[in-house]
């Protein structure tokens, strides 16, 4: 069998037609790119946003055509809606305003979410993922309305952490369907990996990640929610730039290990929140130190104070610490947050408290955002 190429594939795709030009979706610019990795394809159709919701059927046309062809073992097609090119200009010196946050308005996305905070790290393996996860159910324990949306879209691991291996249903009229995020330990969650099997490496450029984490906020039906938790990936690139665009951003909370690698790394996490002015909530030392269960004797792996000392230096504020334990990592193994697992165990206990501080920390952000109140003299 023949191995699918991006001539072959865009061929296939000429049978397809846009429903208000008429043209078929090559000839009518729609298709922005199609990557092929073996038997995998991933392929972006660029639209106008405002005709997102109408082109999803084209769209789900399209990925079951393309499942179709010779050689391919797994299809995915995503819409992207993006604003004409603009010369390029060189990076501003000060602090850059999202769109989302100008004049104090709320962005088009999330707007049933009355908070949404950013769980970021500098580097990967710092624990940033087990962190979100379990600051969002000590989040549910304490009574709010909480969503996870997992925006590491080449590394997604809320599926295996939330014991969730299935897809999410879709409702709704034809041309408006939505995504019902899949509910587990109090949470509202969705992940890219609801939508792919397990080992599907996603092999897609900035325009196809930015894409996916728009449909992943404006096509899945939320409701009201309290807080959304967004697991974020490492490093300050594209979903972070989305995320800050596209979203007004209550508070950013950055993980970092005591180490000095770990924290040069958060260094410029938090300076990029900054740039495009996003509150800073405060730094989280994870894998702070390790006590043996047996004997009791604690032991400074990766040493210990870092990101409390960076914090100090930063002028940011210090969440807290989270041990290095056998129980949080089995836990998320199985698919049970220790949160939830085990709610009096030393590391649930210091969720909780990180999870009290990062709310208190969210509520003084929002206060601060609010807009002052407008006294009409009649």
């Amino acid at each position: 069998m023949s191995n699918p190429t991006q001539e072959t594939l865009r061929a296939a795709l000429r049978s397809l037609r846009d429903p208000a030009s008429g043209q078929d979706i090559v000839a009518a610019g729609m298709v922005e790119g199609i990557e092929v990795r073996g038997g995998l394809v991933q392929v972006a159709l660029s639209v106008d946003r405002a005709r997102a919701a109408s082109l999803e059927p084209l769209r789900r046309e399209a990925e079951a055509l393309l499942a179709r062809q010779p050689g391919v073992r797994n299809a995915a097609v995503i819409l992207t809606a993006h604003k004409p090119a603009e010369p390029a200009q060189p990076p501003p010196a000060g602090p850059v305003k999202p769109p989302a946050a100008a004049h104090g308005q709320r962005a088009a996305l999330l707007g049933g979410v009355r908070a949404v905070i950013a769980v970021a790290s500098g580097k990967g393996g710092v624990g940033k993922s087990t962190v979100a996860v379990n600051l969002a159910v000590a989040l549910a324990r304490q009574g709010l309305a909480v969503g996870l949306l997992d925006a590491d879209i080449y590394g997604p691991s809320l599926p295996r952490m939330l014991g969730l291996a299935r897809k999410p249903e879709v409702r709704g009229a034809k041309g408006k369907e939505m995504m019902i995020p899949l509910e587990a330990w109090g949470l509202k969650a969705m992940s890219i990996g609801f939508l792919v099997e397990e080992e599907t490496p996603m092999i897609w450029r900035g325009p196809m990640v930015m894409g996916a984490l728009e449909q992943m906020m404006g096509q899945v039906a939320w409701g009201k929610l309290d807080v959304m938790v967004v697991d974020m990936p490492p490093g300050t690139g594209d979903a972070q730039l989305t995320m800050a665009q596209r979203v007004a951003l209550s508070g950013a909370v950055i993980v970092s290990t005591p180490q000095d690698i770990a924290l040069l790394d958060a260094r410029r996490g938090v300076r990029m929140f900054e740039r495009v002015s996003v509150p800073v909530l405060g730094l989280v030392e994870n894998m702070s130190y390790y006590c043996c269960p047996n004997c009791g004797h604690r032991a400074e792996i990766f040493g210990h104070g870092g990101a409390r000392a960076e914090a100090a230096r930063l002028g940011a504020s210090f969440l807290g610490e989270v041990p290095l334990l056998l129980d949080i990592r089995t836990a998320s193994d199985a698919g049970t947050p220790i949160v939830a697992a085990a709610p009096e165990s030393e590391a649930a206990r210091a969720f909780a408290a990180l999870a009290g501080r990062v709310w208190e920390a969210t509520e003084a952000a929002l206060a601060a955002a609010a807009p002052a109140p407008r006294i009409v003299v009649e």
